[in-house]
């Protein structure tokens, strides 16, 4: 249960993380269409968790369900889709990499495209 409230904490902490630094990025530098705020949230979140991933191997105590779970999860999913990513290039299954990678991008932007749909019409 501990872990649960760890994870909810870190939570909400990365997803206020996330919005104010995405918000204010893109209010400082407006470069046209790219969505600069976003992207250095992702970027950010993937360098945050492969620093914890590292030290919580040493290491294994609750504080990585806080940071790790909850608030690289609620500040960037993309980190720890990169991290899934990291892992089977590690474990050498570059087939399922590829796969993963490419499913999800594609998958991920014809779901949006359909949620768009069907409330759109």
């Amino acid at each position: 249960m501990k872990n649960l409230l760890y994870i909810f904490l870190g939570g909400g902490t990365g997803s206020i993380l996330r919005f104010l630094i995405s918000t204010y990025t893109q209010k400082l530098w407006n470069v046209n269409a790219f969505p600069i705020g976003t992207f250095l949230v992702n970027i950010s979140g993937c360098f945050l968790i492969g620093c914890l991933s590292a030290y919580f191997l040493k290491i294994d105590n609750s504080l990585k369900y806080l940071l790790i779970t909850g608030l690289c999860g609620g500040y960037t999913t993309f980190s720890t889709f990169s991290a899934e990513n990291f892992s089977l290039y590690e474990n050498s299954n570059y087939s399922m990499l590829i796969f993963y990678s490419l499913f999800s991008l594609f998958i991920g932007i014809l779901m949006v495209f359909l949620g768009f749909q069907v409330v759109k019409n």
